[in-house]
């Protein structure tokens, strides 16, 4: 089962946002965006997690590319410019609220569901659907709201694939088969409850696409996607938060 260390966790993002937003750039600024995503000659000014005021100003040079989160909407910066964060942020609450939608987890049979890969092109790489589905493809820490409820997805939903989970410290482990045309299966929880702190291997066909996950729980509901982006950067799931940058900053 998950640890007791949440509370303690929740308080310290609690407390940490508070004072963060009481340290806003420019005078009486009570509302902060955050950084999710960062790159180019300015970028170790603004990293992954920076607190940034609506009301601030910042200067960009060329080749710059800043996307702040903010409460109301997301706004990407590209340099060179001077830009004031708060300024027309792009309304992205329908997005956010699909991405980030639980249901959609829930309701995925051990097995797996259909025709939920990306709707880009295909020669564009597929990104996830669903925050909570955990990525086969990419190692890190993953948040989740419910141990019993773990998804992964694919990039490809081409052919059947059974990836193999493997709980390094006891390494027990757990097939899960990805029917051709499936992008999404469920791990039965009857069969492998992940627990906070064990790191799991997950390997796909003849031991291709290994990579290492641990999981974290997230208490509560963030309704907006700048809170619930400053929880998953406390607690280290920064493929969940690329994955909110790009769907959210397209």
């Amino acid at each position: 089962m998950f640890s007791t260390k949440r509370k303690t966790r929740i308080l310290t993002i609690t407390l940490a946002t508070a004072m963060l937003a009481g340290a806003g750039v420019g005078t009486g600024a009570a509302i902060a965006g955050v950084v999710v995503k960062s790159s180019g000659p300015s970028a170790s000014q603004f990293p992954v997690g920076k607190k940034v005021a609506d009301s601030a100003t910042i200067t960009l040079r060329a080749g710059d590319n800043v996307t702040v989160l903010t409460s109301e909407g997301t706004r990407v910066m590209k340099g060179a410019g001077t830009f004031r964060v708060g300024e027309k942020p792009t309304a992205t609450r329908g997005r956010f609220a699909a991405l980030s939608r639980k249901k959609a987890a829930r309701r995925v049979r051990t097995g797996a569901v259909r025709g939920t890969g990306s709707t880009a092109p295909a020669a564009a790489k597929a990104v996830s659907p669903n925050l909570w589905y955990v990525d086969v493809s990419r190692s890190g820490t993953m948040c989740l709201f419910d141990a019993g409820t773990v998804r992964l997805w694919r990039p490809s939903n081409e052919g059947i694939a059974t990836y193999r989970v493997v709980d390094t410290a006891s390494e027990s482990s757990v097939d899960v088969t990805f029917d051709d045309g499936e992008s999404v299966a469920a791990l039965d929880p009857a069969r492998m409850m992940v627990s906070e702190g064990a790191t799991y291997t997950l390997a796909g066909p003849e031991g291709t696409d290994v990579a290492s996950v641990s999981f974290v729980t997230l208490e509560g509901d963030y309704p907006r996607a700048d809170q619930l982006a400053e929880a998953l950067i406390a607690n280290g799931c920064m493929t969940q938060v690329g994955l909110m940058a790009d769907r959210l900053g397209g």
